[in-house]
């Protein structure tokens, strides 16, 4: 038995906090259980050194609500926001939503998180190539979400078979030493895995050889490229740590010897333990990078739900705890900056950001592919600073 929630143990509200159950129960026994409610999603305050955040999992939260008696107001998935942004508004009567109030911030807090530190290191990268290699680092029961969240927020590739498939992409990825360890100890030579993996490989699988296994990375890299020629598309550097020295250096050092025997066309990727600091020390001596636990555990983007209104009477009433500001809101995307107006006021600027995707139960508004809400979060990058 895996300790995992199924998609209709999720939507049935069996993954919610104790205490909304026994919340649902004191509302009906108290005669309030029709009572509507305006629900806001905001962060208050984003991770130490964060400006902005990006907005991922509407997606799945649209599948969470859809058929219930709510609308669903929400910015467009892939939204990079900012402190006290309403993010999403939910409005219906409250114990329509009220059990799958845990799933649905679980949705939205994860996802953006993962997708916020992907679009940091995209930032960072620019044009250099980025893929995720951080599902081993997850439980398998949310690799497929994990590979989505980096992918949207920036990454060039994911290295799982189920997530790139889910999303209509190809896997990425080069080679696990294991494969040069099996063939040093059954055949005595590991540059044989090598020769084999491009005898066996497709044509359109980059050939990516690991060049660090037995020997100095410079002498792998060199090995490679005498070995298999034109045929070879890069190298991958993946020294562990506690052998790594100046990893810039060894990169230096490879690209030096790869150019001075003639393969200046051979790619250097990096890969293992790589966070920001590293990559801004890197990107201008390697061609690609592999970026795993940093991404898969980011800093949390710690998003809320408060309810802002309630509807007395008819009448929407503003009312909130105290430390939030009530009522129901637009925010507006003017240049480079958002203002936040109550709903309903005349546009101070802009285009308005919170839409309708669910009315009524019903979803109203076309969900975009993941390579369109790619491409939207890498437009919004090119805007900001870090």
């Amino acid at each position: 038995m895996l300790h995992v929630a199924t998609p209709s143990e999720i939507l049935s509200g069996r993954t919610t906090d104790v205490y909304f159950t026994r919340t649902v129960e004191v509302l009906k026994k108290a005669g309030l259980g029709d009572v509507r409610v305006r629900a806001e999603f905001h962060v208050s305050s984003l991770p130490k050194g964060y400006k902005w955040a990006v907005f991922t999992g509407l997606k799945e939260v649209v599948e969470v609500l859809r058929g219930k008696r709510v609308t669903l107001y929400a910015m467009p998935e892939g939204t990079l926001f900012y402190e006290n942004d309403p993010i999403m508004v939910i409005e219906g009567p409250y114990l329509e939503f009220a059990v799958l109030e845990t799933a649905i911030l679980g949705i939205i807090r994860h996802y953006s998180s993962i997708s916020t530190k992907a679009a940091r290191v995209k930032k960072i990268l620019g044009d250099k190539a980025c893929l995720y290699f951080g599902a081993r680092a997850l439980h398998p029961a949310i690799q497929p979400m994990a590979d989505r969240a980096a992918y949207i927020g920036g990454c060039d590739g994911v290295a799982t078979v189920m997530g790139a498939e889910l999303m209509g992409i190809k896997p990425s990825g080069t080679m696990p030493h294991a494969l040069m360890i099996i063939f040093k100890a059954a055949v005595g030579d590991h540059t044989a895995a090598w020769v084999w993996f491009d005898k066996t490989m497709p044509s359109d699988v980059p050939r990516i050889i690991l060049a660090d296994t037995f020997l100095d990375e410079r002498e792998e890299a060199l090995l490679a490229a005498k070995i298999l020629g034109d045929r070879l598309y890069g190298v991958r550097l993946d020294t562990p740590g506690s052998r790594r020295g100046n990893m810039r250096r060894i990169v230096e050092e490879v690209r030096w010897t790869l150019d001075l025997h003639g393969y200046k066309n051979v790619k250097i990727f990096v890969s293992g333990g790589l966070d920001e600091p590293q990559l801004e020390v890197l990107k201008d001596v390697a061609d690609g990078f592999g970026v795993g636990t940093a991404i898969s555990f980011p800093p949390s983007i710690d998003v809320a739900m408060d309810i802002v209104e309630v509807e007395v009477n008819g009448q929407w009433v503003p009312i909130t705890k105290r430390g939030k500001l009530p009522g129901f809101k637009q925010v507006y995307k003017c240049g480079a900056r958002h203002v936040i107006t109550r709903w309903g006021d005349p546009p101070p600027c802009g285009d308005p950001l919170l839409a309708e995707w669910i009315k009524d139960g019903r979803v109203v508004r076309d969900l975009p592919s993941e390579s369109e809400i790619r491409k939207y979060v890498l437009n919004q990058l090119a805007e900001v600073e870090l």
